[in-house]
């Protein structure tokens, strides 16, 4: 359905139950889903805008569906850093809202979002990026259970050390809370949320519902097979694992080509970005 409204210049809503993409002319201009925090989580609670600043913008344009031109009016945020986080936030909450259990699909025509149109990216980049992220995370640890349900903690010793990004997520795995309100506190993506509770699993950080003698078996993470990648991933997951990303590496997501004239140095830099955080 999606391909088909891309294929027809499409404007409108995309609804399912794990989460909502917009589109306009056919191509992504913004998602939102439940289980990622939204763009104001990210800029708020993630460090990058007062508050105060937010709710100004709100106030200013939200009715207007236009916050993001309003923060590049004013100076809020420069037209770059803005198209980064928005890509970030809309690759964040696509990985949810395309999920295989989102249920039905349904399209209201003529929907927009409050945010406003930022870049936009075609359908194919979305997909695309949607599928790496999914066999990343089945490459660190195959337990798709875990995007969902709450993390628990286990005390034991001795396990291995964790970065400070993950002792984070640890300090807040209380069997209560899902990874999307992990995310939320902490005003992070959730997609690196997820890659947190994948490898503090694999370490054994975390309850799974493995049992011991099959963790101990288990291909250490970023080695699997593609036979075994391909068992869990689908048809795209025929790429050998030999080429997959390895953990630690670029998270970063498909940019779109022409992205502001220079996508490989956008590209680079977010790299860069991510495997720093991923070592913090």
């Amino acid at each position: 359905m999606l391909v088909r409204l891309a294929e027809r210049r499409a404007t409108g809503a995309l609804l399912r139950d794990t989460g909502v993409l917009y589109l306009a002319d056919g191509a992504v201009v913004h998602a939102e889903s439940p289980a990622a925090p939204g763009i104001d989580v990210l800029l708020t609670a993630g460090g990058r805008l007062r508050p105060e600043l937010w709710r100004e913008a709100v106030d200013e344009a939200g009715a207007a569906c236009r916050i993001a031109g309003y923060l590049l009016d004013h100076r809020r945020m420069s037209g770059g850093e803005l198209e980064i986080r928005h890509l970030s936030a809309l690759y964040d909450a696509a990985y949810f809202a395309l999920a295989p259990d989102g249920g039905p699909s349904r399209f209201r025509h003529g929907a927009v979002h409050w945010f406003g149109r930022v870049r936009p990216v075609g359908v194919a980049d979305v997909v695309r990026e949607t599928r790496r992220r999914r066999r990343y995370l089945d490459d660190l640890w195959p337990h798709s259970h875990l995007d969902a349900a709450p993390p628990v903690r286990v005390r034991a010793a001795p396990l291995p050390p964790v970065t400070r990004r993950q002792q984070d997520v640890l300090d807040l795995a209380d069997g209560r809370r899902t990874p999307g309100q992990i995310a939320t506190r902490l005003g992070r993506p959730a997609f690196h949320t997820l890659v947190d509770i994948r490898r503090l699993a694999a370490a054994g950080h975390l309850e799974t519902g493995v049992r011991t003698s099959d963790r101990s078996t288990a291909t250490a993470p970023g080695t699997r097979t593609a036979t075994a990648a391909s068992a869990g991933s689908g048809p795209a997951a025929t790429t050998s694992a030999t080429a997959r990303t390895a953990p630690g590496a670029s998270l970063a997501p498909v940019l779109p080509p022409d992205l502001t004239g220079g996508a490989p140095d956008v590209a680079v830099l977010l790299r860069v970005r991510d495997a720093l955080e991923a070592r913090l």
